[in-house]
């Protein structure tokens, strides 16, 4: 633990969104004068500047302006502030260091982390590790791009305790000393491409997830995609992996209807599959990146059988909302990537209306064709990348523009016929619409609820999410 870091420092940290408001918080209470900057006005933000002035934190808004790098030690950079910014270069060329938040974060734990990336299942893996973890009654907390941030769950477990950490390739970019116990890539597919130039800048921004781990350590690793397994000869940490098509020497894996593990020399097994509580063929691969991290951290497998029977999944993915005039809405609005809406389409019932569309993240939609072609009956396309969409896939089926996420439910509720789904997967990012993909996910479900109140055959989902 490095306090002597903080204390009486001067710190400035860009961006006002969740971790930004979380490590002023934290470094105030340290000991350190803090300076909070974000370009957005003050008009959006009146919520995060009043706990800052409850705070006693100096805020700007509107602008990063000098006062961000004068007199400074250092700058603390949200995950979704970009690299190439000027007061950025302006810091460099002045010799001022910037960190990212889950670096600053890791100078306050002696705790062992479990830092778990990819494109896709971050959130489910993560969050499943975590209920493996409560089962097995051990002391945990689970946070990071999660929607928890590190700065607030940093100080709430002991040393011998475990923070679960979800990890995006923004907040990787930052660090300095940051440190897991257990990684773990669950898979490379092209994201984020707005922002990285490339696949292989993005995959190496995943692979710092590696590179301060030491022998003591481990990566939990995906012998099912390429990126993620030929990370295997990087870094000095201990690997395991995970697959679902293919037995392993040391790892988990399925054989004749059941999850496997074998650590150590001991095969042990985990569950049927037919037991597991998250369907879909993603989900089948998140359940063996958990047992695989799990078995690791000596995780009964009975704890971890309970955790995968009784989980349903999270908030936002695959979540099942309502059945209305007998067709189901399904809520994906965490599927910020075409490799998400690729697992989707083969995880709900089809016929299936497709709800897509937002910021484009540079991502393949044509990827997408057979699917569309075989599950898919319409498309309502939303956002800034509706007509890059469109071009990808409107050949295949009825394809057309919404003004607004509420507007497309309505008209997919008129366009579907009873057992057809309503699934938003919208493939980009929110935020040429909505604050988040939870804002986004939760205008959707406010949409529904809406259409149900006028329905009288409406009933709730239940089952899977």
């Amino acid at each position: 633990m490095r306090k002597d870091r903080i204390i009486g420092k001067k710190v400035s940290i860009l961006g006002m969104a969740r971790s930004g408001v979380a490590c002023a918080k934290l470094l105030r209470k340290i000991g350190a004068q803090v300076f909070v900057s974000d370009s957005q006005g003050e008009e959006l933000l009146s919520e995060r500047t009043s706990q800052l002035g409850e705070l006693g934190v100096d805020f700007e808004t509107g602008g990063h302006t000098s006062n961000v790098v004068r007199g400074k030690d250092f700058i603390v950079v949200s995950p979704g502030v970009p690299l190439d910014i000027p007061i950025l270069k302006q810091a460099q060329d002045t010799g001022i260091p910037a960190f990212s938040e889950i670096e600053v974060a890791f100078w306050l734990t002696d705790s062992k982390i479990i830092g778990i990336t990819g494109s896709n299942g971050k959130t489910t893996t993560v969050t499943l590790v975590g209920e493996m973890l409560k089962e097995d009654k051990r002391e945990y907390r689970v946070g990071g791009n999660i929607g928890i941030p590190f700065s607030s769950i940093v100080e709430e477990v002991s040393p011998d305790g475990l923070l679960v950490l979800e990890l995006s390739s923004f907040q990787l970019e930052r660090i300095e000393e940051f440190r897991p116990y257990v990684s773990s890539v669950l898979n490379v597919t092209p994201d984020h491409l707005d922002r990285h130039p490339d696949l292989e800048s993005y995959l190496e921004a995943k692979l710092r997830i590696l590179e301060n781990q030491t022998k003591d350590d481990f990566a939990v690793l995906n012998a099912d995609d390429e990126n993620s397994f030929k990370l295997a000869q990087q870094g000095k940490c201990e690997k395991a992996f995970f697959s679902t098509r293919k037995e392993l020497e040391q790892g988990t894996f399925l054989r004749q209807g059941q999850l496997l593990s074998r650590w150590r020399g001991k095969e042990q097994k985990i569950i049927d599959l037919t037991e597991i509580g998250i369907k879909g063929p993603h989900n089948l691969s998140n359940s063996c990146a958990a047992c695989a991290i799990c078995a690791i951290l000596r995780v009964a497998p009975e704890s971890m059988q309970r955790a995968l029977r009784d989980f349903k999944g999270v908030e936002h993915r695959l979540e099942r909302v309502a059945v209305v005039s007998g067709v189901n809405f399904v809520n994906d609005s965490k599927a910020t990537n075409v490799e998400s809406v690729w697992y989707a389409l083969q995880s709900v019932s089809p016929p299936i209306i497709l709800i897509a569309g937002g910021r484009d993240k540079g991502g393949d939609f044509s990827r997408l064709r057979d699917l569309v072609k075989e599950n898919v009956k319409a498309l309502f396309l939303i956002g800034e990348a509706k007509e890059k969409i469109n071009k990808a896939l409107g050949d295949l089926v009825p394809s057309e523009y919404s003004d607004s996420l509420e507007e497309a439910v309505g008209l997919s509720l008129k366009q579907a016929s009873g057992g057809d789904t309503v699934l938003l997967s919208p493939g980009c990012a929110s935020f040429d619409m909505f604050r988040d993909y939870q804002h986004r996910g939760e205008v959707f479900k406010s949409s529904v609820r809406n259409l149900a109140e006028k329905d009288d055959t409406t009933s709730n989902a239940t089952g899977e999410r």
